[in-house]
């Protein structure tokens, strides 16, 4: 027997209705309890998927099971609506579009509790703890971006909002600009409810996929597809500009083993055995590391070690581990102690969390605070980096460092004591040892005989193994000049070159430091002035809205422009004149036009008179 399903008690639905048997029926819709988690839609439109099952096996081979499902009447199949559609189809949707908006009037105002959108196509893709792919609208894979053009990319929120479970979309153009709706029907537009849906899943808004198909998707085929009420729909699903978005802030490890902090600071730990990367008491977020050293062809160990695996966790969230996989190379991810397999999706919802995939070698975490993950294989180890809110500032510790826009004090231990950004490396390597996990603590899984015995049995932190400081070696004389060529000015690149006389570790290293130099690039702060309107009865030139940017003003004929005719975007954040006023009256071209005429006349009524003149002399 399937469960009778309330409306969620934060989203009034006025149309929402349950049957006799139990099912309820928003719009004209019916659903069941669905599977949790998110349905996948990796051929999607770039707004959602239509209305999709849950799994649900075969009636004809399990009749007598109980199943999940859910279907719906809304569809968007021309040729199966009906006579009235066939009859006069743009009749036929303008009504739709027209009951949809009252009854989105009648619901709350969602969109005041959504993020703001990064300001750039680079800040949105290096945003991967909050925002993710569009599947719909992907430049990696050359999607056509249908319902979005203009655009080559677009993101959503990860997170549905915490009360409406409403989602962020964010569009952007090939030179990296923001799409707003306001501009063009091209634009990015919000969703009530959250393509992806948001726990528990099983009422409106919150159900995948299908609420966003109910909510967002079928109004824009009646309001902008089939009927030209589009500026209806986008009075609704208006886009957020990007004023109040701050990025994250960015730490890094790879290598052998390189760490540089939210802060900027950089040094090399060599330490063999688990270790604190991060921990934030704002959400009991827990980032934990264990280094290895490498094991060369030759069957020998390197005295340099690595990130093998890292394992996280957030209040009472799943536990995930990424570590290498043995053997076969790739990364191997672990579920509250359980091997996860990747065969059949490549996106998992998980108790407060997302999990990503990319190609067996790349990982995205992503936590309900906004915090994200990504490991990465590199070379022989791991390459971890770490994405963190605005909102940790002050609020982090470990070898990652005190998130609080100061270098000076990365360097503390356990103890509350700092070290000082000249530390020599060996009092470094102390500062590492010094947040080696506790054995009561521990995230990680100990499946074999080999981890149990270097890692649970064993301290945290192998006193006997002999670390690589810098300044205790060099390349070797066959390779300095290959590793100069190779690492330039990298010293984290010279490093592992010296440390493992291996040029391919060294260049693992040398990219693995290069993409964190790039994200950090790619989140710098910019600075908005916001979207400004054009003048009524006018129109304006310029849609882009970040500091140095120009907005030029125009008004239609029988108008005159009164203010600036031109707007430029300051380092405050503010525009340098309002939009102005466009008031009725002669225009400037209707005005000059006069002018040049008249001139024209006073030109023509003086030949005639030059030429009467000299008529008069002739005769």
């Amino acid at each position: 027997m399937s469960p009778t399903l309330a409306p969620s008690p934060s989203l009034p639905t006025p149309r929402l209705r349950t049957t006799r048997d139990g099912k309820w029926v928003p719009f004209e819709s019916s659903a069941v309890n669905t599977t949790r988690g998110r349905s996948e839609n990796r051929a999607g439109d770039g707004r959602g998927p239509g209305p999709r099952a849950g799994r649900q096996p075969s009636p004809c081979t399990r009749p007598h099971r109980d199943v999940h499902a859910l279907w719906s009447n809304e569809h968007a199949l021309a040729w199966h609506l009906g006579d009235d559609f066939r009859a006069n189809s743009v009749a036929w949707a303008t009504n739709k579009c027209l009951a949809w908006e009252k009854l989105e009037d009648e619901l709350p105002n969602f969109l005041g509790e959504l993020p703001d959108c990064p300001c750039t196509l680079a800040q949105a893709r290096a945003d991967s703890g909050r925002f993710h792919t569009d599947y719909g609208c992907d430049i990696e894979h050359g999607s056509v971006c249908t319902y979005h053009p203009g655009a080559v990319h677009c993101v959503r929120s990860v997170q549905a909002s915490p009360q409406y479970a409403a989602g962020q979309q964010c569009c952007y153009t090939a030179d990296g600009t923001q799409l707003l709706t306001a501009d063009s029907t091209s634009g990015s537009t919000p969703d009530r409810g959250h393509d992806w849906g948001s726990p528990p899943f099983r009422a409106p808004p919150r159900v995948p996929g299908l609420s966003h198909w109910l909510y967002d998707v079928i109004s824009f085929y009646y309001c902008c597809l089939w009927a030209p009420e589009c500026s209806r729909y986008m009075r609704l699903r208006r886009s957020s500009d990007c004023r109040t978005y701050r990025p994250p802030r960015l730490a890094s490890a790879f290598g052998d083993p390189h760490f540089i902090t939210f802060d900027g600071a950089k040094f090399t730990f060599n330490g063999r055995g688990e270790y604190v990367l991060l921990e934030s008491g704002l959400t009991d977020l827990r980032v934990q590391g264990r280094a290895e050293p490498r094991t060369t062809p030759e069957g020998m160990q390197d005295r340099g070690t690595g990130l093998t695996a890292v394992a996280v966790q957030e209040g009472n969230s799943d536990v995930v581990e990424v570590r290498l996989a043995p053997r076969v190379g790739g990364l191997q991810v672990l579920l509250n102690q359980e091997v996860l397999t990747f065969a059949e999706q490549s996106w998992m919802d998980l108790k407060g969390m997302f999990l990503s995939m990319a190609a067996g070698d790349r990982t995205s975490i992503m936590l309900s605070s906004g915090a994200g993950l990504e490991v990465s294989v590199q070379g022989p180890f791991l390459s971890v980096t770490v994405l963190l809110p605005e909102k940790f500032l002050n609020h982090t510790q470990g070898l990652l460092g005190t998130l609080n826009d100061s270098p000076t004090d990365d360097f503390t231990l356990r103890s509350g004591k700092v070290l000082p950004p000249t530390a020599s490396s060996r009092e470094l390597f102390q500062f590492g040892v010094d947040w080696a996990v506790k054995n009561a603590s521990s995230l990680f899984t100990y499946d074999s005989r080999l981890l149990a015995n270097n890692f649970l049995y064993g301290p945290k932190h192998d006193p006997t193994f002999q670390p690589l400081f810098p300044e205790d070696i060099t390349p070797s004389p066959g390779q300095e000049t290959e590793a100069d060529k190779l690492c330039g000015d990298n010293h984290f690149c010279s490093f592992d070159v010296a440390a493992t006389g291996s040029l391919s570790v060294g260049n693992a290293t040398r990219v693995a430091h290069q993409l964190h130099q790039h994200r950090v690039q790619s989140l710098k702060p910019v600075v908005s002035c916001g979207w400004l309107a054009p003048p009524d009865n006018g129109l304006k030139e310029g849609s882009k809205y970040l500091m140095g940017s120009t907005v030029y003003f125009h008004c239609n004929n029988g108008y005159s422009l009164e203010g600036a005719e031109v707007s430029t975007c300051q380092a405050n954040g503010n525009w340098s004149y309002p939009t102005p006023a466009c008031q009725p009256g002669r225009s400037h071209t209707v005005l000059l036009s006069i002018i040049f005429g008249g001139l024209a006349l006073v030109v023509l009524v003086a030949l005639l008179y030059v030429l009467l003149q000299r008529r008069k002399r002739n005769t």
